[in-house]
Parts: structure tokens; C-alpha cells; sequence
């Protein structure tokens, strides 16, 4: 007999269970408040990237006249760029819902909460439905942190979900936090042409990236006209008819028409009934699972942001994947040495493997090498020279981190990730042959780096 798999939260990490475990045989039954894909698909990942693609396609008009193609001036109508993001969209929720038909997953509407480690409730318009189940996987992900001095009503003080269903074009934006949603709004909306100023509270931007590439961007953010504001606290924000104030604690204001409020991620754990099944928690309030994505309950997993592990969606599927097969009898651990990260700002920004300040911190013996996409021939011909890429290697040559920042770096990295994966060596990099002229070829040159051996690097 199959067995019955419920799973409350259909995100990257929850639809991608789903489909998993119907793949090997379960019946499944997904609960969603809202529509499938989750964060990632409806208010981030995807939708911040259509309007990345608008900021890349009006730079590259602006371009166009060095190259002899004259455009006229570039104009943006805001309304129709949402109008399009919507489009892209819906079109790839419609997409995951065929998915759930095409293998025969059960979508049901409503929030679901744990009444037993084999009972799932879900509550919604017309009343309250009870699921018994084998086995239930929690994927309710985050929302938007919060804090009350900052003034935050959905209107004029935003978070990133508000600033994504905006009809226009705000003249200014402050940014309050500058991690990484904050770094890619704020090139997004400078290039769109609003004036936009990040407050860090923070010595610098990008708190987790590799100090090199943090303090470049911190520089190519100003080169695009926007201002930065590191190591400093806003006491609060104040409102009138015609602005809001970023107030700082050193008697500073920062005046704008909007506010984004871009300060982390909370678990969406509210109401989920976990203390009463026995579903251990973290002190951020995250759902604390072994290497298996087991809780401490019987019978109940969980995946994606909430288990605060690493909040990336990529990470998410991979939970919902190795979920899906233990909850049907698998043994799959959990493998987080080696997994990429991707930052959509102007230039891009990719990092797989330990930081400079990773590898200091844990007494780890390293060398680098160093090659600027200013000596790419490739990035060149594109007018895309900002940027680098960073190497990092063990005294032994094995490589131990890749870090790049310029054009293509979120697919780049996809190589330097695999080679990590593989604990390969900066010569093994080296040694491969890599088509002229790519970007790709900056990869082995900062590999030769390391020892000096780059034949482009000055």
C-alpha cells in the first residue's frame, strides 16, 4: 500500500519533495496558503530577477551607441516591467501546478498545522480539513524581518514583499540593510533611475562574502551613483506628507519617497503546531533536523529556510530531494560543504568554498591567485571589465574556494563549484582547456595566478 506523504509549504523545497516522493511512489498531498513556488518564486528569487534582466537590458542600451547602434534615450515604463514580471511569473507557477497534475499530487489550499506527527489540519475559507498521513514534511519557509521603530506599513516603509508589487517608480529609495537583497534592489532601482541610499549597520556591505569582492562592490555601488551608508544605526524613521527620514543615531537623516526594510528572514513557524508534537526548535526559532532532515518528532521532516540551515533555494530542493527519499525509506545525509551562492547585482557576484576570512579563522594555511575580467578578452569585446576572480588553495594546490565577481558570474561558478566538489586541484583547472574567447577562460588564468603563471594578468 502507498504511502500517504503530506507536505505544508509549497516552495523550492516543498513542490520539489512533492514531486519526488510521488516519483517513488507516495501518495502526496500538498498544502499551500498561497500559490506553489513559494518566496523564492512569487515574491523573490524569480521576480527580482526579471527586473535585473530590465536593469541589464537598459545598461546594455546605454551602451549601444559605443558600438555605432544609436537607440535614441532609453525610457523605463515601470508599469509595464511589473506588468512583465508578473508574466514570467505566473506563467512558471503555472508551470509547477501542471507539474503537480502530471504526478498526481493532491494541491490543497489553506494553512496547514501539525495536530499530530499523522495529522495535519488545514484551516481555510470554508472550514477545516484533517489529513492522516505516514509522514509529513514542513517547508513553511520565511518571511521578512521586522522591526518596529523602522516604521514598516506596507505602503511607504516596505519590505521585499511590497517594493515587488509597486505600480511606480519611486524617485528615492533608502535601503535599510545591505546583504544581499538589499545590494540587488538597490542596483536594480539605480538603474531603473531612482536615487537610492543603503544604511548599513555593519562595517561594510555583504557581511558574508568574501572581504576582497565585498569591498570592491561597496566601491562599484558608488560608481553607479549610489550612495553608501556602513557601520551606522537608524534610531527611526519618521514620516510626513511628502517623505519618510531615515533617522541615524548620529543625528543624520536620510530622506527618500519609499523605505525598504531588508534586514533578514524569520522562520514562518506561527501556528504550526510544532511544540505540541514535539518538534524542537532553534533559538532563531528555526526547526532543528539531523543530517537526514529528520526533526525531533516521529515521523515529521523539514526543509528549506526554516530548518536555518543555509537560506538559499538551491539548498531548499536539495533538502526537499534528500527529505523525499528518507521519508520513504532512505538513509541520504545531508551535504552542505559544497554549495554556491549567487548575488544579482552590477557586476554579478559567485562564491563556492571558503572566504579569505573563513580560511583565517579556522588556522587554515592558504595561497590565491587573482585574474580581472580587465584582462578578459571576452569581457572586454561586452564592455563588462569590471571584476575579478579569486582563487583559493590549500599549500597543496587543492582548491578550497572560488570567488568571482563580474559579468556571468552566477553561471561561472557552476564550474568552480564542481571542481570543488571534486576536491580538485588549482592544475586540474589549470590544465583544462577552455574555449577562446569566454569568460570561462579567467577560471584557469586565476588558478596559474596562484603561483605567479597567469599569461594575461599584468
Amino acid at each position: 500500500m502507498a504511502k500517504e506523504i503530506v507536505i505544508i509549504g509549497g516552495g523550492p523545497g516543498g513542490y520539489v519533495a512533492a514531486i519526488r516522493a510521488a516519483q517513488l511512489g507516495a501518495r502526496v498531498t500538498l498544502v499551500e496558503r498561497d500559490r506553489v513556488g513559494g518566496t523564492c518564486l512569487n515574491r523573490g528569487c524569480i521576480p527580482t530577477k526579471t527586473l535585473v534582466s530590465a536593469a541589464h537590458i537598459l545598461d546594455q542600451a546605454q551602451k549601444a551607441s559605443a558600438y555605432g547602434i544609436h537607440l535614441g534615450e532609453a525610457r523605463v515604463d515601470f508599469a509595464a516591467l511589473m506588468r512583465k514580471k508578473d508574466q514570467v511569473t505566473d506563467k512558471l507557477v503555472s508551470g509547477i501546478n501542471h507539474l503537480m497534475k502530471k504526478n498526481r499530487i493532491q494541491l490543497v489550499q489553506g494553512t496547514g498545522r501539525l495536530e499530530a506527527p499523522d495529522r495535519v489540519a488545514v484551516e481555510n475559507g470554508d472550514g477545516t480539513t484533517r489529513l492522516k498521513c505516514d509522514g509529513v514534511i514542513l517547508a513553511t519557509g520565511t518571511g521578512p524581518a521586522l522591526i518596529a521603530a523602522l516604521g514598516y506599513d506596507g505602503e511607504r516603509v516596505l519590505t521585499s514583499n511590497e517594493v515587488l508589487t509597486l505600480t511606480k517608480l519611486p524617485a528615492s529609495l533608502v535601503i535599510i540593510g545591505g546583504g544581499v537583497i538589499g545590494c540587488e534592489f538597490a542596483c536594480v532601482f539605480a538603474a531603473l533611475g531612482a536615487q537610492v541610499t543603503i544604511v548599513e549597520l555593519l562595517p561594510g556591505i555583504l557581511p558574508p562574502a568574501d572581504r576582497d569582492v565585498a569591498r570592491q562592490m561597496q566601491a562599484a555601488l558608488r560608481r553607479r551613483g549610489i550612495t553608501v551608508k556602513t557601520g551606522v544605526k537608524i534610531d527611526r524613521v519618521e514620516k510626513d506628507a511628502n517623505e519618510v527620514r531615515a533617522v541615524l543615531e548620529t543625528g543624520e537623516s536620510v530622506a527618500a519617497e519609499k523605505v525598504l526594510i531588508s534586514i533578514g528572514r524569520v522562520m514562518n513557524t506561527a501556528g504550526l503546531g510544532l511544540s505540541a508534537c514535539g518538534v524542537e526548535q532553534g533559538p532563531r526559532g528555526e526547526i532543528l533536523v539531523d543530517d537526514f532532515l529528520a526533526t525531533s518528532a516521529p515521523g515529521v521532516w523539514a526543509v528549506g529556510d526554516v530548518t536555518g540551515r543555509i537560506q538559499l533555494a538551491h539548498v531548499a530542493s536539495r533538502q526537499g530531494l534528500v527529505a523525499a527519499d528518507n521519508i520513504m525509506g532512505g538513509t541520504r545525509a545531508m551535504d552542505y560543504s559544497v554549495v554556491p551562492s549567487c548575488i544579482f547585482t552590477v557586476p554579478e557576484v559567485a562564491a563556492v568554498g571558503l572566504t579569505t576570512q573563513e580560511a583565517q579563522d579556522r588556522g587554515i594555511p592558504f595561497q590565491t591567485g587573482r585574474f580581472p575580467f580587465a584582462a578578459s578578452g571576452k569581457a572586454q569585446t561586452m564592455d563588462e571589465g569590471e571584476g575579478f576572480v579569486k582563487v583559493i588553495a590549500s599549500p597543496e594546490d587543492r582548491l578550497l574556494g572560488v570567488h568571482i565577481m563580474g559579468p556571468a558570474a552566477t553561471e561561472l561558478i557552476a564550474e568552480a563549484a564542481l571542481a570543488v566538489k571534486m576536491g580538485l586541484s588549482i592544475h586540474d583547472l589549470a590544465e583544462t582547456i577552455h574555449a577562446h574567447p569566454t569568460l570561462s577562460e579567467t577560471l584557469p588564468e586565476a588558478a596559474e595566478a596562484v603561483h605567479g603563471r597567469s599569461i594575461h594578468a599584468g
